[in-house]
């Protein structure tokens, strides 16, 4: 049952309604506060009290990603239109690599989504659940048959998580001077052609896999 107390006067129907505005409000203190949003703030926006938020999100760290995750929708929906018309995966992925590195900064939503808590850096946890679905996802909207250049599902998560290592690596330190985005795409392309097209066999010494 949906908790109603406060609410601005306009209580939710129900609990996904609920869940809704609570997003909602998330977001919209995430575009005035950034990462430093909080389950205050959000309640405050909402006109109810922090238990109210509690009682839909066990804290500040699961909402804000909740809230980035719906965030990355757009973004994915874009980065899939940008790489439509390419077929070989390397020109896939650096394009989306560049298109990547060009829009995160901006993007408090998805930098959220790659941190480490609800911290102003996102390179602090990039292998985190959240920032490996959001990866996984990135492949998966790619017009590429991961089956079919011999990638296995762990290898394709290997491959998100090398790609999001290389991302908090390029946003760490762009280089000296940073590249183009025409530079980085081919310096791009070059190196990650040869690991693309040829997956490595399953490495069964590694315990955590």
């Amino acid at each position: 049952m949906a908790r109603t107390r406060g609410w601005g006067g306009d209580p939710p129907r129900n609990e996904e309604e609920a869940r809704a505005r609570i997003l909602a409000a998330a977001s919209a203190c995430i575009g005035r506060y950034g990462a430093k949003t909080s389950i205050s703030d959000v309640a405050a926006e909402l006109g109810v009290t922090r238990q109210t938020v509690y009682a839909y999100y066990p804290g500040t760290h699961a909402l804000l990603v909740a809230t980035a995750a719906a965030a990355a929708e757009p973004f994915l929906d874009g980065l899939a239109a940008r790489v439509a018309g390419l077929t070989d995966p390397a020109d896939i992925l650096a394009a989306a690599f560049t298109h990547t590195l060009t829009a995160l900064p901006a993007d408090p939503h998805l930098g959220i989504l790659l941190a480490t808590g609800h911290t102003t850096t996102i390179t602090g946890n990039i292998t985190s659940p959240a920032a490996l679905t959001f990866g996984r996802a990135i492949l998966q909207r790619f017009p590429v048959d991961w089956t079919a250049l011999g990638y296995t599902p762990p290898q394709l998560d290997e491959l998100a998580e090398l790609c999001l290592r290389l991302l908090s690596s390029f946003l760490t330190d762009p280089g000296h001077p940073p590249r183009t985005p025409d530079q980085l795409h081919t310096y791009l392309r070059r190196w990650l052609a040869p690991v693309l097209h040829a997956p490595a066999a399953p490495d069964h010494s590694d315990p955590a896999r």
